[in-house]
């Protein structure tokens, strides 16, 4: 009950925020082209709570997954035609800025929280043109073609000496089509072509190799085989057991299958090369996940990337802030391109339940993988509210600029056909992703660890697939 509680209260922390950013930017369209706005509200249904200023009942209702502002008129078959206030006594243009205004917000709502993120925690992660192959999962279609650790690629579907980024983009977009790929081994070249299969778990493309990244000591445990051995902070690891650690899954597999016989690890610090012996110990593992042993062969390190926390100036975070989103925005298109090619499956979409176990994973892991969550969902919010559904701001844009170019209304009989149209459609998406946000619960209470087995796997760091709304601007 409690943990139940706490995801239900991130969540609305999350949407909380970019709903009320959202309407913020229909109520300012709206009293800027001197609509009167009658209520602003957080939530569906009957009234909670609130207070009233000046003309606008600001109220908090009793459903609070979504929000909206009801302006004078705005109704279909609502008499606003004598009043000069009313939306639909204003031009066109203006209207569509008004329905605009709400998913632009949230663009800028996800901006600005990069930005100000950026200013304070930006993480250097070296780019290399041509990366190399640092882990290939077991039993993965990259291993079954013979991608091996050590492998550099060299070319992506004819993109030449792509970086891991653009690799991880083509890997998503070709979900369930071929990929072409170039490795490059001991100086030949490798031509291979890949049927991109989509990922149990998430439901999108990968082939289950990862880049090769140079491994850090980040901590020490205060009893630990690698402290009693003389391993410092700051070290990297080379090789264990004459194995080249080319990422932190290396060393959790020769550690595991080391059986509690001594490792030779090789490392740097400072430029010099060291070897020190190792004695793995049982320990319990606090860093399990709910799939994983809770104890299992350990050295008492704690692994970390080489990456460079650094501080962003202002216009270095802005620009690198418009920069990420821009590319989010690029693979939430290409998701929603694929969801209607029938590439991808609509089980990957997550509704108020999956935001919510998200919402709650990120707070745990701090205020910086929070904001960076919210700066996600607003841009998808922004993005599925501009999608031309009727009922939903995009739609509202697109039959004002049908009749822009007609040049007259459409009838009030076609727009209440559509209207209920959409409203019928979104309701067949809410259904379906709540099901599945159900669905997916009970799979993962489902799944039981094997004693012994060690199932953690690696995960690129890409940006996850597009959740189904949880705060529409559907006027009720």
């Amino acid at each position: 009950m409690v943990d139940i509680i706490e995801r239900v209260g991130w969540l609305l922390v999350l949407i909380g925020v970019m709903i009320i950013v959202h309407e913020l930017g229909h109520y300012w369209a709206a009293r800027f082209f001197d609509v009167k706005v009658e209520a602003f509200s957080f939530g569906f249904g009957p009234r909670l709570f609130g207070f009233r200023k000046g003309e606008t009942d600001f109220r908090f209702s009793l459903v609070l997954l979504g929000g909206y502002v009801k302006m004078a008129g705005e109704q279909l078959g609502e008499d606003g035609a004598h009043d000069p206030r009313s939306l639909l006594a204003k031009p066109r243009w203006q209207r569509m800025i008004i329905a605009f205004a709400g998913p632009a917000m949230n663009i800028v709502l996800s901006v600005a929280l990069l930005t100000g993120l950026f200013m304070v925690h930006y993480e250097k992660i070296p780019i290399h043109n041509s990366p190399t192959v640092g882990y290939v999962l077991p039993d993965s279609a990259a291993a079954k073609a013979g991608v091996r650790d050590g492998d550099r690629v060299v070319s992506v579907d004819g993109i030449d000496n792509p970086t891991w980024h653009d690799f991880i983009i083509r890997e998503i977009n070709d979900t369930n089509t071929t990929m072409s790929l170039s490795l490059e081994r001991e100086g030949k070249r490798i031509e291979m072509k890949f049927m991109v299969p989509a990922s149990a778990q998430t439901h999108l493309g990968t082939l289950g190799m990862f880049e090769q990244h140079d491994v850090l000591v980040g901590q020490l445990g205060e009893h630990g085989a690698a402290r009693d051995a003389g391993l410092k902070v700051g070290d990297k690891l080379k090789s264990l057991n004459g194995v080249p650690v080319r990422m932190r899954q290396t060393v959790t597999r020769v550690v595991g299958e080391s059986n509690g016989k001594p490792v030779e690890v090789v490392y740097t610090r400072g430029g010099d090369e060291l070897t020190s012996s190792i004695t793995p110990r049982w320990q319990d593992d606090s860093n399990a996940g709910p799939q994983d042993p809770k104890q299992r062969w350990m050295i008492g390190v704690v692994m970390s990337d080489a990456t460079e926390i650094v501080k962003l100036s202002f216009p270095e975070a802005l620009r690198e802030s418009v920069i990420r989103n821009a590319e989010n925005a690029g693979l939430i298109y290409h998701y929603l391109e694929g969801m209607v090619e029938r590439r991808f499956s609509p089980k990957s979409m997550d509704g108020p339940l999956g935001i919510a176990r998200e919402a709650q994973k990120a707070a745990k892991l701090g205020p910086m993988v929070f904001i960076d969550l919210m700066t996600i969902v607003s841009l998808n919010l922004a993005i599925f509210n501009l999608l031309p559904i009727p009922i939903l701001d995009g739609g509202v844009i697109l039959m004002l600029l049908i009749e822009m170019i007609r040049r007259q209304d459409l009838s009030l009989q076609f727009k209440e056909a559509v209207f209920k149209v959409g409203f019928a459609f979104l309701m067949m998406v809410v259904v379906f992703v709540i099901y599945n946000d159900i669905s997916k619960s009970r799979s993962e209470s489902a799944q039981v660890p094997t004693p012994g087995v060690q199932q953690q796997q690696p995960r690129p760091k890409s940006i996850p697939p597009p959740p189904a709304p949880v705060g529409e601007t559907a006027k009720p």
